[in-house]
C-alpha cells in the first residue's frame, strides 16, 4: 500500500491569469506580481534619479530588469519559504559581520628587536658584584626565589600525601 503525501496540494502555484475572457499568455503567482510592480516602479524611479528620461527605450528597460530580478527573487519563494522570510534572511546576509579580507601585519622585520653589544649574563652571575658573593646578601640570611612556607599549610598536612604547592 503506497501513503500519498500532501506534496501535491503545496505544488499548485496560485497564479493569475488575467481578466476574465481576456488571459495572460503567461502564467505569474500572485508573489511575482506582488513583487514585480512595486520593484518596476522603483526602477523607473532610479533611472529619474540618474537622469535618464521618461521614454518608450527607458520604461521598456525597467520593464525587462523588474521581470528579471521578480524572476530571481520568485526563484527563491516556495510555500515553505514565503517572501518575509527571504527578505528577512537577505537583510541578515547583508548585516552580518564578515571575515577580513585584508591582513593586519605585514612582512616580518627585525627593526624592532633590540640588540645589546654585550652578551647577557647567566641568571646566578646577574647579581655578582665584582669582589663581592655571586648572590646579594641580607641581614637575615641569603635570598631565595622562594616565598617561605605557610604554617597553616604545614599543620593541615596528611602523612602520606605530597603537599599542596603554595601559590604565589
Amino acid at each position: 500500500m503506497r501513503i500519498r503525501t500532501d506534496d501535491e496540494i503545496y505544488r499548485v502555484d496560485a497564479v493569475w491569469l488575467g481578466p476574465p475572457k481576456a488571459t495572460f499568455p503567461w502564467r505569474a503567482r500572485y508573489v511575482a506580481w506582488g513583487v514585480g510592480i512595486p520593484l518596476f516602479l522603483v526602477i523607473l524611479g532610479l533611472e529619474r534619479q540618474v537622469g535618464i528620461g521618461f521614454g518608450f527605450f527607458s520604461t521598456a528597460w525597467a520593464f525587462v530588469l523588474a521581470i528579471a530580478i521578480t524572476r530571481m527573487i520568485t526563484a527563491k519563494i516556495t510555500h515553505e519559504r514565503p517572501l518575509s522570510a527571504v527578505f528577512a534572511m537577505w537583510l541578515r546576509e547583508l548585516q552580518s559581520p564578515r571575515e577580513k579580507t585584508r591582513a593586519d601585519g605585514g612582512a616580518a622585520s627585525a627593526s624592532k628587536i633590540k640588540v645589546r653589544a654585550e652578551r647577557p649574563l647567566p641568571k646566578h652571575k646577574r647579581g655578582a658584584r665584582p669582589g663581592g658573593p655571586a648572590y646579594p646578601v641580607r641581614p637575615g640570611g641569603p635570598v631565595s626565589g622562594r616565598r617561605p612556607a605557610d604554617s597553616t599549610a604545614r599543620a593541615h598536612r596528611r602523612p602520606g600525601r605530597t603537599p599542596a604547592p603554595v601559590g604565589r
